[in-house]
């Protein structure tokens, strides 16, 4: 079996019974927060990311007024799952639910959300239209307008000749489309010659066709909007068919996940990053700290970690705020819940976080204002099955 089908099987072992919950019973004096992640499926490395940024941000704060037991429930890696595990969670009555894991699942489960008055806050959900889906939408993920420029610029600064493009995308994913709409125009306004666009799907797993396809067009730079699996193959092969040029990868390839599914073949691949280990910051110090325990004394947690971490900690802190103003005597447990849950959206998009991620913002709509970004190299260890993201000044 391929490595990546024992990870992904690993994971649905996981996940048996399509739920995952840290709390069987809600106590009085406390307040529910839902999580829908992808556990299983082509995104469920993501998804293992993010569990872990939520696990250590409930156990950080788990001491810390006001109370919040977390429901996670497994949204699989498609809107079917998402669906069935958005409905458990409105049913649960919390308030808010973070997730999911996919922008093509966020555009059919937030709506949900939004009409049952929850604020919904997505933790890697980065494709164009997220916030505008509805008034109690919002998202700690930096949408990728902003972030897919600035690896393309990257990769031709470090390789000035550079005037030949191909793209890849994944044509049935919803983000993998926003994404790739963004690289293209960007390749376009560097006045870069975009000499091949293939489409793919996030179930493809031999790319030798389309890569010899496109090879025949001699790119000098090779693009690619995908997901772990299909785009770490795809990197995979094309090395092995030949292409030795650079390239450059969207978010969905963003975690140290895609290294047994490239190995030594993703030495070199260009990320953007939103999160960047060395901020010196009390929330990242924490972070780095959980995460650090048990594992190597240099581990780094992967972005969409540094994303489920903050997303827990906007939704303790603006609670927090909000059971500051309350008159003495008022509970954020005595108000009505569809009140305490629009009080506590407002206050969540008027504050101001220091998170893992740096300094964020909302904007009214519902979208994050994020300062620092950065460009990673993913540099592979002799073994070729592991290796880090390394910041490019």
């Amino acid at each position: 079996m391929q490595p990546q089908r024992l990870a992904l099987a690993a994971l649905a072992l996981l996940a048996a019974g399509g739920v995952v919950s840290s709390c069987s019973r809600q106590r009085g004096d406390q307040l529910r927060l839902g999580a829908g992640i992808a556990l299983t499926g082509n995104a469920g490395l993501l998804g293992q990311d993010a569990r872990t940024g939520l696990d250590l941000a409930q156990g950080h704060y788990a001491d810390r007024a006001p109370g919040l037991e977390l429901q996670l429930e497994d949204t699989g890696s498609d809107e079917a799952g998402a669906t069935v595990a958005f409905r458990r969670l409105i049913n649960a009555k919390p308030v808010a639910i973070l997730g999911p894991s996919l922008s093509q699942q966020g555009f059919a489960v937030m709506p949900m959300a939004d009409r049952a008055g929850i604020p919904v806050i997505g933790v890697s959900t980065t494709a164009e239209g997220i916030p505008q889906i509805g008034p109690f939408v919002a998202r700690v993920a930096s949408p990728v307008t902003v972030v897919a420029p600035l690896s393309l610029a990257k990769a031709v600064q470090l390789h000035p000749g550079i005037q030949r493009v191909a793209v890849f995308f994944a044509q049935d994913d919803a983000f993998c489309t926003s994404e790739t709409q963004i690289f293209q125009r960007a390749i376009r306004a560097k006045g870069l010659e975009l000499v091949a666009v293939q489409r793919t799907s996030v179930s493809d797993t031999d790319f030798h066709i389309p890569i010899t396809n496109v090879l025949r067009s001699r790119p000098q730079l090779v693009v690619i909007s995908a997901l772990v699996s299909d785009g770490g193959n795809l990197v995979r092969q094309l090395r092995e068919l030949g292409y030795s040029g650079p390239i450059v990868a969207g978010n969905g390839l963003n975690t140290p996940n895609i290294y047994p599914v490239c190995q030594r073949h993703c030495d070199g691949l260009m990320i953007t990053q939103a999160y960047n280990p060395k901020l010196d910051n009390a929330s990242n110090r924490t972070l780095l700290a959980g995460f650090r325990r048990g594992r190597a004394a240099d581990a780094v947690p992967p972005q969409v970690t540094a994303q489920a971490f903050t997303a827990y900690q906007v939704v303790h802190e603006a609670l927090a705020t909000l059971k500051g103003s309350l008159p003495q005597g008022t509970t954020l447990t005595s108000l009505p819940l569809p009140e305490l849950r629009q009080r506590l959206l407002k206050t969540l998009l008027a504050g101001t976080y220091q998170t893992p991620l740096g300094q964020l913002r909302f904007t009214p709509e519902g979208d994050v204002l994020q300062r620092d970004f950065s460009v990673a190299r993913v540099q592979m260890n002799p073994d070729g099955r592991s290796g880090r993201f390394v910041q490019l000044p």
